[in-house]
């Protein structure tokens, strides 16, 4: 998602962002000063290179689209998520961020040099309609996406509600294209879904980390108290599949449950080359949500901002993590305003742990490794994408997590017919160890 704000000049606005349709966002401004560039023979041969083409190319080439070519191509050396905006995405990012746009729902990242879908957006004409993770888009609009950059193919999936776009798929390798003639829509990007599985027990869908987030978790909390009958025995918070967003909501969440403790208030660290670069996020010290026990749902999905969640309440032991490892997206990006209504969104950091672990290519370890029978919010192709499978995609750094899960659980001799285990069998393994550890608890173990 793009700033829902208007960036103001020689500023420097840091995101989480996740390479997708709805490119997820956000962060603090810190003032920037922009530094010298030493290396004059390399700038010596871009420009050699550039007069050349414009004086002997065998047909006068755009002068403009030759320079952005240049931009493009520098930035598209150093890592998958560094871009350079011009005003038109620039401005569809920024009104991402807001939660509501037309379009049909994919959010993008790209493998092996061609547009791939991470996943479908919860409820949106790309979910209705079985689009899945890993799907090459091959064409939009039966334009070919070969050397299409994402900022472009999000352009074109964008457009008014009510309007058509085509989209041809790969599923698999040799298999037969498939075409879904989708009918764009509203994208209102719902941040939660709170709903009490059993009597006591709640659960709290984060689809991705808007700015009212952390306002509509708290109330949340207080609806499944009430349904409770005054207090929760247990809570499942479900970040499957969320791709990430603003770090200042992500934050509020870690904050209803950290923060009793002065001596442990750290959420996250972002590291970078500079000074300016580097914060410290801590949760605030007050009165915290009861110490019942909550389990964290994470799969390939998860990125960004919902690693730093599951991450900080891991580190903490404030929560059993469960499912599958995380997508290891843990750098940091930043937009930088420049001339003419465009920007540049440049990794300029990494996330850390509470205990100081690299979020990067890693990913969040699961305390229990749970597969999933039928993946939400589709039945995946393949291996699920991560972060370390994309291109030019940055090392891990710092301290390195080594961990495995603590209990990893197979599904052979399972039976599949099971109509539960086939709903979402990963949830209904949280709900079963919710309600253990709340008997031990009664029992007085």
């Amino acid at each position: 998602m793009l700033p829902l704000f208007r960036i103001r000049p020689m500023k420097l606005i840091l995101f989480v962002v996740v390479t997708v349709a709805c490119l997820t966002a956000v962060f603090y401004g810190f003032r920037h000063e922009r530094r010298t560039i030493p290396d004059t023979n390399s700038l010596r041969l871009l420009s050699e290179a550039y007069s050349a083409v414009l004086a002997y190319y065998v047909e006068k080439p755009d002068s403009k689209k030759l320079v952005l070519s240049m931009v493009d191509g520098m930035l598209a050396t150093l890592d998958p998520h560094s871009a350079y905006l011009p005003p038109e995405p620039y401005h569809e990012m920024e009104v991402s961020m807001s939660g509501s746009f037309g379009g049909v729902g994919i959010e993008l990242g790209t493998k092996d040099g061609k547009v791939t879908v991470i996943a479908p957006i919860d409820d949106t004409p790309a979910f209705r309609a079985g689009i899945q993770a890993n799907d090459h888009i091959w064409k939009i609009d039966g334009t070919s996406t070969s050397g299409m950059n994402i900022a472009t193919a999000v352009k074109r999936m964008r457009g008014e509600k009510g309007t058509p776009v085509t989209l041809t798929i790969i599923r698999a390798e040799n298999a037969k294209p498939l075409v879904f003639n989708l009918v764009r829509d509203i994208i209102k990007l719902k941040s939660l879904k709170p709903k009490l599985l059993d009597s006591g027990f709640g659960f709290i869908r984060i689809s991705q980390f808007q700015e009212r987030t952390g306002r509509e978790f708290k109330e949340a909390l207080k609806e499944l108290h009430s349904t409770s009958g005054g207090s929760l025995k247990g809570l499942i918070l479900d970040l499957r599949y969320n791709p990430g967003g603003l770090i200042n909501s992500c934050v509020e969440v870690v904050n209803c449950f950290v923060g009793d403790d002065i001596n442990s208030t750290a959420i996250v660290s972002i590291k970078g080359r500079t000074p300016e670069a580097n914060h410290v996020y801590n949760a605030t010290l007050g009165t915290k949500e009861p110490r019942y026990p909550i389990v964290v749902l994470i799969n390939g999905g998860s990125a960004s901002a919902s690693e730093i969640v599951a991450g900080a309440l891991q580190d903490h032991k404030r929560a059993i993590i469960m499912g599958t490892q995380s997508f290891g997206k843990g750098s940091v990006q930043s937009i930088i305003p420049m001339k003419g209504n465009a920007a540049l969104k440049l990794t300029t950091a990494r996330y850390y742990t509470p205990s100081g672990r690299s979020i990067q290519a890693k990913g969040i370890v699961p305390d229990v490794e749970v597969p999933n029978i039928t993946p939400l919010p589709a039945k995946e192709n393949g291996k699920q994408i991560k972060e370390k499978d994309l291109e030019k995609s940055l090392a891990s750094d710092g301290k390195q997590d080594e961990s495995q899960p603590i209990i990893q659980e197979s599904l052979h001799g399972r039976a599949a017919k099971d109509t539960d285990l086939q709903k979402d069998y990963q949830l209904k393994r949280a709900l079963e160890l919710l309600q253990s550890l709340s008997m031990l608890k009664e029992k007085g173990f």
